[in-house]
């Protein structure tokens, strides 16, 4: 069942598309992907659902509430957390914890949060005097302090450390396991492969692409395949494979590039012409290289 369904988004500034024609289906208890390059209309597009910013055209539909219509509603159910927010500079991660859980009827408790985000140790820290990662935890706990149905979150581990990213990605993990709908506006692909179901990555303004991470990766990307060889003459018999791409041989050291079934073909080839090897790494196609292919601009 569907908990976001959005279909012909428009939105333009001066003239100009910024969202041209957008259609996405966001199942319940789905991690929903938002991938693309500055400026593909991501921020824009998340806005719009939300209601935080209007839409020239389409149809938007959040848990049977049009934002546009009915944000009073919308927003009981869900949690937004912008690419850039700011608290008042004075205010401690406490008090503005309890101020954002006086707009809710069910909110999580206050110590569960600076328990959850690291946050216990800046209780009482004023929002000016936390760095910048800790700024980034609060958000992400201020998105969540209502328990909402949906979460939209918008880059909500930039400037964290790994073990603080890592940490923020469990609690994710179990708000999934509660039932809670999330999409994320991502640059890091590390983050989108380990938690997305799905991910649409766009372009221009457009859906450029949308599957599962390992599909994308595998319609986008390239297997490469490294190994060690004393008979470079005979490893070139490696490119005549219909999967290979390309054949490298620098010294004794292979590297050949292909498609989905290039790993098993090589080895198939290696074995059946009885060419020793070894140090042998496989590297499947990636979201990395998915994502690339389908945002990199040709020159003029």
């Amino acid at each position: 069942m569907a908990v976001i369904e959005v279909r012909g988004l428009r939105k333009s500034y001066a003239g100009r598309p910024v969202v041209n024609g957008i259609d996405l289906s966001v199942e319940a208890g789905e991690v929903f992907g938002i991938l693309g390059p500055n400026g593909a209309g991501k921020t824009t597009t998340v806005e719009m659902i939300s209601g935080l910013r209007s839409r020239d055209a389409g149809t938007v539909n959040v848990a049977g509430f049009d934002p546009a219509r009915e944000q009073r509603q919308l927003k009981e159910m869900l949690g937004v957390q912008l690419q850039e927010s700011r608290q008042p500079a004075k205010i401690a991660v406490s008090e503005a914890i309890e101020l954002y859980r006086s707009f809710y009827r069910a909110p999580r408790t206050t110590g569960e949060l600076l328990d959850r985000f690291g946050l216990g140790d800046q209780a009482d820290t004023r929002f000016e005097h936390l760095s910048g990662g800790q700024q980034q935890r609060l958000s992400v706990a201020l998105a969540l302090v209502g328990n909402p149905r949906v979460a939209i979150l918008d880059e909500l581990t930039t400037g964290l450390d790994p073990a603080a990213r890592r940490e923020i990605w469990s609690f994710l993990s179990d708000l999934v396991a509660g039932g809670v709908t999330l999409v994320l506006v991502t640059h890091s692909m590390e983050e989108a492969q380990a938690l997305c179901d799905r991910v649409a990555i766009l372009d221009a303004g457009q859906v450029a692409a949308l599957d599962t991470p390992a599909v994308l990766a595998r319609t986008g990307g390239t297997t490469v395949i490294r190994f060690a060889s004393s008979e470079g003459v005979r490893v070139w018999g490696l490119g005549e494979l219909a999967s290979v791409v390309d054949v490298l041989v620098e010294g004794n050291q292979v590297t050949v590039r292909g498609t989905d079934g290039a790993a098993n073909d090589v080895l198939a080839h290696l074995t059946a012409a009885r060419i020793p090897f070894e140090d042998l790494r496989i590297n499947g196609p990636s979201l990395d290289d998915a994502y690339l292919a389908l945002t990199r601009k040709e020159p003029a």
